[in-house]
């Protein structure tokens, strides 16, 4: 079996395990569209909208090849020539509650020429963070990082800080996790830390939301989120490698842009109130060490 074939097999399972796990949690099913990009391959889009539990989710998976165009291609730092095969799932859930937060994940393989890389990685992102979540998810991650390499969980975890920082607001788009990309060394080990990651992504989270599902909220937290969500859309629409990468490739667009949420809102020069809950959870958009200082 070649990488290409192993991976895709992965990619396609997890997504199946992935979907059935938020339906379940929802009681709601995923519409399924599957597409064909122009110049090859194509994939699955899974979307749940006006749920239950989430106001929209989606999990994607695609594999895909052809020809990179010649500038973009000039910005891999892997890989020569234009040739290019992708494959792998990327995930978004936004929920109705504030108290539960969104949520993303990428699990990736690519090939550019003559290399080959994994990437890809968790983060979560709360309106109304709580360090105990903050704590559980992190902590998980550290489980499946140290099963294959100790260096793993703070090595990848500062890169998710770094990354996911919206450079022009100085501050972190949520609360962080892993993130990793160019990825070589021996190909066994890090796919199966690869899919380690990716099998533990619904211990991380379905917990935080089965614990904060049933809080109450009013309109002013439902207002103050879909503020928080504004950060989500500015970093999807200036920094994200993958909806870069999914445009540049002439991908399916909407199946690229169901990361954004279904209602946003930007607040003129929005400063909470001194003294509110608003202004003290801004100290967690700060990169922290959660494993042990979180509580």
């Amino acid at each position: 079996m070649t990488w290409r074939e192993k991976t895709e097999l992965y990619f396609n399972g997890l997504q199946d395990r992935i979907s059935h796990g938020i339906e379940e949690l929802d009681s709601a099913s995923f519409r399924e569209d599957a597409w064909s990009r122009e110049g090859g391959g194509g994939g699955r889009t899974r979307i749940l909208e006006q749920g239950s539990v989430f106001e929209k989710a989606g999990v994607n998976f695609s594999s895909v090849h052809g020809n990179l165009p010649e500038q973009f291609a000039s910005k891999i730092p892997l890989g020569s020539g234009t040739s290019f095969f992708a494959t792998g799932v990327s995930l978004v859930f936004h929920p109705w509650s504030p108290m539960v937060p969104a949520v993303h994940a990428n699990f990736r393989y690519l090939e550019k020429g003559d290399a080959a890389w994994f990437g890809g990685g968790m983060d979560l992102s709360p309106c109304y963070p709580f360090a105990e979540d903050a704590v559980h998810f992190h902590r998980t991650i550290q489980q499946s990082c140290d099963r294959h390499d100790p260096d793993f969980y703070l090595r990848f975890k500062e890169w998710c800080d770094e990354y996911f920082t919206l450079k022009h607001r100085g501050e972190m788009r949520g609360i962080g996790g892993v993130f990793f990309d160019y990825i070589q060394g021996d190909p066994e080990k890090t796919f199966s830390f690869v899919c380690d990651l990716g099998d533990s992504f619904l211990d991380a989270y379905l917990p935080i939301v089965k614990r904060r599902l049933g809080m109450p909220y009013g309109e002013h937290e439902r207002e103050y989120q879909l503020y928080r969500r504004g950060r989500y859309v500015e970093f999807n629409l200036l920094y994200d490698r993958g909806t870069i990468f999914g445009l540049e490739t002439r991908g399916r667009t909407e199946s690229i842009l169901m990361s954004l949420p279904p209602l946003v809102r930007w607040v003129y020069d929005y400063k909470p109130e001194p003294g509110s809950r608003e202004a003290k959870d801004l100290d967690f958009f700060q990169p922290r060490n959660w494993i042990s200082d979180g509580n």
